[in-house]
């Protein structure tokens, strides 16, 4: 309201026009006021005075009523603060009237106006810190790094304060990172108390909150010793609690705990932001690690190759199926692995997966580090991309080579079982003229024997017919035992006589190789054994010797014992097992032999009827020197 001048009388002092003559010759800025602080007159210079410093009549009435007046005769100043400089009302009373003189005080405005410097340089000294922690919190590659750069910028921002960072599982409310300038107090850092009006303010929903790891109060307990009070910021982004910012003031500290505050939640707003940021980057890094690994270990052949058909996936199984290293094959062309007739079929297989086609059992041969080859089966399917376009094929499989291996033993020995059923009736063929053979020699020779004057070389001539004759029923007998199906009950046998029975059915083996068979045999006491399962073993180990020699090797048969087991060696002079071969050598469809000339599973049979005996199976072998198989039984008790 603007109140139009006037003079007030006063008893007994000069008259009204005096008096208003008197205050509008004024220089000085006066005004007058009524006992309550209403502005009742204001002379020109004062009009002029409010003018200079931008300020009106109205704003000096409004400044007034927020004063107390000072008692009768005396006087107290106001301040009025304008745009430009301070000014100063310097009040007082004499009775009902209250004098008003406005003055500049230059002190004051240069007080004020270093306060607001310093505001102004604080507040860009913040704005320049939370820049910089912007950036920090931004570049930091994972919790740690992101608390520490917190740390040093609450630290900046707020020295010679105590503060604690704890961050937490959005989820859990577990604490995962703690960070704490100062002497906590025991077990205060948990569980996490927040400030209700905080949560408020940041629109948290309380029954989100674990129950029993945070808790919202009214007023934070302090966390450290030695502390009067502090403020809090809770650390929230998307709706999601992320842990909280805790600073505290020691005795005597003088601080704008308001200011602090503020610009705390600042931090505190930046920080979350940052936390959430990390969080979701160390979880799909966990989860790319863990499909890595998962792909990496897999009991499974997993193969993945870009559209240029580089091979980017090669895990352990089929590395170790290859004998090829993950460095040996990344970044190299697919057709690299296969064999140069297999490029077809692989060529039409990529084609169908690059057109987002599958294919679920596709059968080929992959190369080995050892220059031979492996039989897989692998079902592909397309990788896409986000937008749906085909960028690779992966291919999962197994190892079928073993499964080959074994279709091709079982055509074989469906074979051998027909020939050696075919060789059943062709030996019953043969017994009956061969012993027809034998009885004539026999009845001949010894008619010859008893006859005068009969000629000693036609004597010898029968003999050799019986000898062979027997002979040959015997080879017939003993091949008809071997080819009958073993039984699985032990009989007392004598280990010489069944060595010197597996050299009997390899004579053809031998003749042929041209190699001579050595024995030295030892006294030995019988043994419980499956009488055809051991021929079967020397069989195979005599036949091998005689495999691995040129014409004119030896092969050494010995018997002997050492404590309680018997000992059989076969030994030859052939050209030896490389070493590297030579830890291989029991495997199952292994075989140094050329292909089609060995099965590879001979010696790997050999060894599990030897262990099924209680024995052992054993081989040394030097390049150039010959091979040793030594097979050691044990004895019969009693």
């Amino acid at each position: 309201m603007k109140t139009e001048p006037r003079v007030v009388r006063i008893p007994g002092g000069p008259s009204p026009e005096s008096f208003q003559a008197f205050f509008e010759a004024l220089d000085a800025p006066a005004a007058m006021c009524d006992p309550n602080l209403r502005l009742v007159a204001v002379n020109e210079a004062f009009r002029r005075f409010c003018a200079d410093h931008h300020v009106s009549v109205d704003d000096v009435a409004r400044a007034l009523t927020g004063a107390s007046a000072p008692s009768d005769g005396g006087s107290c100043d106001v301040e009025l603060l304008s745009d430009l400089a301070g000014v100063v009302l310097t009040l007082s009373r004499r009775g009902d009237v209250v004098a008003v003189r406005a003055r500049n005080e230059p002190e004051l405005a240069r007080n004020r106006l270093v306060v607001a410097e310093r505001a102004l340089l604080e507040q860009a000294r913040t704005e320049s810190v939370l820049l910089d922690l912007g950036r920090s919190v931004a570049e930091s590659g994972g919790e740690e790094e992101l608390v520490a750069a917190v740390a040093r910028g609450v630290k900046e921002l707020f020295p010679g304060r105590s503060f604690c960072i704890r961050i937490t599982d959005a989820r859990t409310g577990g604490l995962t990172s703690l960070y704490a300038e100062g002497r906590l107090k025991e077990g205060a850092h948990e569980p996490l108390a927040l400030l209700q009006r905080a949560v408020d303010k940041t629109n948290l929903s309380q029954a989100a909150l674990p129950a029993g790891r945070v808790a919202v109060l009214s007023e934070v307990p302090l966390l450290f010793e030695g502390s009067t009070h502090g403020v809090s910021a809770p650390l929230v982004a998307s709706g999601q609690l992320f842990g909280a910012v805790n600073m505290e003031y020691p005795e005597g500290f003088d601080a704008d705990v308001q200011h602090d505050e503020r610009v705390l939640l600042q931090l505190a707003n930046q920080v979350a932001v940052a936390v959430k940021n990390a969080k979701l980057i160390d979880e799909l890094t966990f989860v790319r690690k863990y499909l890595e690994d998962l792909l990496e270990k897999a009991n499974a052949l997993i193969l993945v190759a870009s559209r240029d058909k580089q091979v980017v996936v090669f895990n352990q199984a089929i590395s170790a199926l290859t004998g090829f290293r993950k460095e040996d094959v990344l970044g190299k062309d697919l057709f690299w692995l296969v064999p140069e007739s297999e490029h077809l079929r692989l060529t039409q297989v990529i084609a169908s997966a690059m057109r987002g086609e599958s294919v679920n059992s596709f059968e080929t041969r992959l190369l080995a580090r050892d220059g031979g080859e492996v039989r897989v089966s692998f079902a592909t399917s397309s990788m896409l991309t986000q937008h749906g376009e085909v960028e690779g094929v992966i291919a999962i499989g197994q190892d079928i080579t073993v499964v080959k291996e074994l279709e091709k033993r079982i055509i074989h020995a469906e074979k051998l079982a027909s020939i050696g059923q075919l060789a059943a009736s062709v030996v019953h063929e043969i017994n009956n003229p061969m012993t027809a053979v034998a009885t004539y020699a026999d009845a001949l020779l010894q008619r010859s024997r008893t006859t005068p004057g009969a000629n000693p070389a036609d004597q010898e001539k029968l003999k050799k017919i019986l000898e062979s004759s027997h002979r040959i029923l015997r080879f017939t007998r003993d091949l008809v035992s071997y080819a009958r199906p073993a039984q699985d009950k032990p009989e007392k046998v004598q280990l010489n006589a069944v060595v010197d029975m597996a050299v009997g059915f390899c004579e053809h083996v031998v003749a042929q190789a041209r190699v001579s068979v050595h024995r030295e045999y030892s006294e030995l006491p019988p043994l419980s054994a499956v009488r055809a399962n051991l021929v079967q073993v020397f069989v195979n180990l005599i036949t091998n010797a005689c495999h691995a020699m040129q014409p004119g090797g030896a092969v050494y048969l010995t018997t002997g014992k050492d404590g309680q087991d018997a000992v059989v060696t076969v030994r030859d002079t052939g050209t030896g097992i490389d070493p590297k071969h030579l830890q291989k050598i029991f495997e199952p469809f292994f075989t140094t032999k050329p292909e089609g000339k060995g099965t590879g599973l001979g010696l790997s049979i050999c060894q599990g009827i030897v262990e099924n005996h209680g024995g052992r199976l054993t081989v040394e072998s030097c390049v150039g020197a010959g091979t040793t198989f030594t097979v050691r039984l044990p004895l019969a008790v009693g």
